[in-house]
């Protein structure tokens, strides 16, 4: 009987409202290409450190920072000096233990209240340069149920911690190269052309040049927008803004709607010079935008991301650790599973993909492989985690596990053979088979002590064919063994077919060094056939490839069942 129609309830959607600051029928951005990477500013040590359940201590800190500037990052939000005494402390450390690179500027966070932009200033006195970061809130709901301010009474508050900026900037860092940010905060909840009025007044105080421009910051503190709105602002904003030459325009997209990194794409093509966000995506309620993937998405697009992820696990490492908070498997290029496929059809084609680039060799210019964006070895990965086998996936997950693993490149019939086991086994314990459990059972069906085990062999050759001489154990006992045929396998068959009154037909021979180099073992595979019919295979493994070729002949015939030898 089949279950009552379900009705969901309905959503109160009517509650909810599209945000739509303006209409920008000429839009451009949509019509062109990303070419560079923006300019990076990592806010980890400020947006991401107050988001945490933990905020780092000291050393937690210096670690994320030492990262960052080894990422190449080289402007970084260090604190909000201003509001806590441990983003003071540290930030003064950086300063007096000279651990700021020449090439990175240390930014810092201020509201508009002048013993707090005083107190910002005290913190960085003695840097070489630095960034003061100016911001206060200009969202239509923010003026009217946080603030009860006009507009005009925002507006001045921006202004006058500007001046307050000028004057502190002459007293206490003088011999500083301060430069300036001003972020008009909850800009996407904020009137297109207000924000354009309040980021002028602050351009008029402080007088940028195109040698020393203002960075102008808009951020989606909520993410309010669709990214293409967002994007169609941004342009607007460019557009409007007074002499836009001495303007940098930065944007800090959150991912309220889970779009950040969409956003921040789209915004770069709308004219937005830079982008503040997190490695991994850190930040209040749905986070940051995630400078990792932005930067990653540029480079499998052949763009050099002015980044350096070449060891992205360590680069997770340090942020986990640092922020007490751990990166999901699935995050995009840097999760445990980003490079792992469990169907059975993606593993096979990767698995084709992977030995078309293998075969290619260094005329290989390009990287492609299905299902794999970018190759895991320019990230530091390895490519023994790429397949990973549950019941999910076919024989080409267990051949690509088999040979990036344990050197044994399978023959197509063996690789269906041997699936069927693995499946077997992963039904049985309704989970993926590890590499070593995988190494185990292959082992004990096809590697294992053979009853008949060959110890030295001759063969000789006229015009008539070839003839082999083996001496073998059978149960302990030592037995001579003669065949003859057109090669080393046929003659042993017919040789160990006579022996032991049955007729066995080889299907199948494959054989293949196991490693690099001349030292390596040989690997042969036979596939064999009784009177019963049914195809069985075996496998070998010797210093002479054609021992190991006898050994799997021996071990295909025992599986068999044809060895009853008295």
């Amino acid at each position: 009987m089949s279950p009552d129609p379900v009705t969901p309830t309905p959503m109160p959607f009517d509650r909810y409202r599209p945000t739509r600051p303006l209409v920008l029928a000429d839009r451009t951005w949509p019509d062109r290409r990303l070419e560079t990477a923006p300019v990076w500013c990592s806010v980890d040590l400020r947006d991401g450190n107050q988001a945490l359940i933990e905020p780092m201590d000291p050393t937690r800190k210096q670690r994320m920072f030492d990262v960052l500037v080894r990422m190449g990052f080289k402007e970084i939000e260090v604190g909000f000096p201003s509001a806590s005494q441990p983003d003071f402390d540290f930030i003064r450390r950086l300063i007096e233990d000279d651990l700021v690179p020449d090439d990175v500027t240390i930014q810092v966070l201020t509201p508009c209240r002048p013993e707090l932009i005083e107190r910002t200033f005290e913190s960085v006195q003695g840097a070489a340069s630095a960034i003061v970061h100016v911001y206060n809130s200009t969202s239509t709901l923010q003026r009217r149920v946080v603030f009860g301010m006009d507009r005009a009474g925002v507006r001045d508050l921006a202004v006058d911690a500007m001046q307050w900026c000028t004057k502190f900037e002459n007293q206490i860092t003088p011999d500083t190269d301060i430069r300036y940010e001003y972020t008009p905060e909850s800009f996407t909840g904020t009137e297109a052309d207000f924000a354009v009025e309040i980021c002028e007044a602050v351009m008029d105080v402080v007088e940028p040049t195109v040698d020393r421009p203002l960075i102008l910051n808009l951020p989606g503190t909520v993410e309010m927008y669709m990214p293409n709105v967002y994007a169609d602002v941004i342009e607007w904003f460019g557009r409007t803004i007074r002499h836009r030459d001495a303007v940098v325009l930065s944007v800090h997209p959150h991912n309220d709607r889970g779009t950040a990194v969409a956003a921040a794409e789209m915004a770069v093509l709308a004219g937005a010079d830079r982008v503040e966000g997190t490695l991994f995506g850190n930040g209040e309620r749905t986070g940051n935008v995630d400078v990792v993937t932005l930067a990653m998405n540029l480079f499998t697009e052949g763009i050099d991301p002015r980044l350096d992820l070449s060891d992205i696990d360590s680069v997770r490492a340090a942020a986990e650790w640092c922020n007490r908070l751990p990166v999901h498997p699935r995050h995009p290029y840097a999760g445990d599973l980003v490079y792992t496929a469990f169907s059975g059809s993606h593993q096979d084609a990767i698995k084709k993909g992977l030995d078309s680039i293998r075969a290619a060799g260094p005329a290989a210019q390009r990287w492609e492989v299905p299902y794999l964006p970018v190759d895991p070895a320019h990230v530091g990965r390895t490519y023994e985690a790429v397949i990973r086998v549950n019941s999910q996936s076919g024989k080409g997950g267990v051949a690509y596990v088999m040979e990036a693993e344990h050197g044994f490149c399978l023959p197509r019939g063996l690789q269906i053979e041997f699936a069927q086991t693995v499946q077997g086994v992963v039904e049985d314990t309704g989970t993926e088979i590890e590499p070593a459990t995988m190494w185990s059972t292959f082992v004990e069906r096809y590697l294992f002590p053979p009853r008949v085990e060959v110890v030295e062999h001759r063969i000789t050759e006229d015009g008539s064919g070839a003839r082999l001489e083996a001496t073998v154990v059978v149960d302990g006992e030592r037995r001579t063994i003669t065949g003859s045929g057109h090669g080393p396998i046929e003659c042993f068959v017919s040789g160990l077919a006579a022996m032991a009154g049955v007729t066995i037909d080889v299907l199948d021979y494959v054989e293949h060094a196991r490693t690099e180099g001349s030292g390596s073992e040989a690997v042969a595979y036979v596939a064999v056939r009784g009177p019963g019919g049914g195809v069985c295979w075996g496998v070998g493994v010797h210093d002479s490839v054609m021992t190991a070729g006898l050994q799997a002949v021996c071990r295909a015939t025992q599986r068999k069942g044809l060895l009853d030898l008295g």
